[in-house]
């Protein structure tokens, strides 16, 4: 088995989200001794999506110069491990209401036509593999699921889009109102999980 983290967080000192992804990964871990954890954590810096990159996207493979295939490389190293995790583990802070940039860099860079996603007469496909996912989101002041949370139903659709479907959210949301008291209950929560 083969589990992709990815952390979000530009915090790493005091980051809830990754604390509770690290809680998370010790749990699956222990259900799973032998699996691989492929660690991507965005927050170190990815590229961001420009012209360059758009053009090369739309040209055939055999007609792609050196320096197109040379700028696709981030992305095509991306793209290759969603593909072959078994199991995503997302841990996602809430900044100003939505994702962090890094991730949404991240999200831009494997959102690629024909490789995870393509168009038909029916409309878009994923092209992913459904996998279990579980999504680690925390907040200072937002409420998951409230209408000022622009992150755990973006992050859906864009899975989704993707092939995603099987898609577990852990919300420790609001914590500079409820603090250890929801991460108490968030704690509990993990340990119920499923990880098969």
């Amino acid at each position: 088995m083969k589990i992709l983290r990815i952390d979000s967080s530009v915090r790493y000192t005091h980051s809830v989200s990754r604390q509770l992804t690290d809680e998370l990964l010790s749990r699956l871990t222990q259900q799973h001794p032998d699996a691989e954890i492929i660690v991507r954590d965005v927050a170190k810096g990815l590229p961001f999506v420009n012209e360059a990159m758009v053009a090369a996207y739309n040209t055939p493979d055999e007609d792609r110069t050196p320096e197109q295939k040379e700028i696709l490389q981030p992305s095509n190293e991306l793209v290759a491990e969603l593909q072959a995790a078994d199991l995503l583990v997302m841990g996602v802070p809430i900044y100003n209401f939505s994702v962090p940039a890094p991730l949404k860099a991240y999200i831009d860079l494997v959102a690629r036509a024909n490789l995870t996603f393509t168009y038909s007469s029916e409309g878009p496909k994923g092209l992913l593999k459904d996998r279990p996912t579980y999504i680690i989101i925390t907040s200072g002041g937002t409420t998951v699921g409230s209408d000022i949370d622009y992150t755990s139903g973006y992050l859906k659709l864009v899975l989704g889009f993707l092939g995603i479907e099987s898609i577990e959210i852990i919300a420790a949301d609001s914590l500079s109102r409820t603090g250890s008291d929801k991460l108490e209950r968030v704690r509990e929560q993990l340990q119920a999980l499923p990880t098969a």
